[in-house]
């Protein structure tokens, strides 16, 4: 498949309603819709290749995953580190704890089991 520089700007601006969710404007209280929005797409994407890749007999699951590490951790990592000093220097005790347990969490990929555990994150949401 080739690159689809629209398609990227789609998932740009469906990640806006998440980050503008997660800052508090009220009038993007919907932001999980722009996460199913770029999952949507992600999904696409991925399938296209992964089509591609099994009508040409070159298909591995290893590679597969090799590819999505390579994508991801590296922006993982950094945003991780980056947060460190940030939560050492701003939050209380009991917080860094909890944000040093959610680090572990994400590290294996579980942090929305963590959550799910620690306080009712997937619970509806009320006033």
């Amino acid at each position: 498949m080739r690159y689809r520089p629209e398609i990227d700007g789609l998932r740009a601006i469906a990640v806006l309603p998440v980050i503008l969710f997660h800052a508090g404007f009220g009038a993007f209280s919907g932001g999980y819709v722009g996460v199913d929005i770029f999952f949507v797409i992600s999904g696409y994407l991925i399938t296209s290749i992964l089509i591609g890749e099994l009508s040409e007999g070159r298909f591995s699951l290893i590679g597969f995953y090799e590819r999505r590490a390579r994508r991801i951790l590296p922006a993982l990592f950094l945003v991780m580190l980056v947060c460190i000093p940030f939560v050492l220097a701003l939050y209380m005790p009991p917080d860094v704890k909890d944000f040093f347990e959610s680090l572990g969490a994400v590290s294996i990929f579980a942090s929305n089991i963590l959550f799910w555990i620690e306080s009712g994150y997937f619970s509806a949401w009320r006033n």
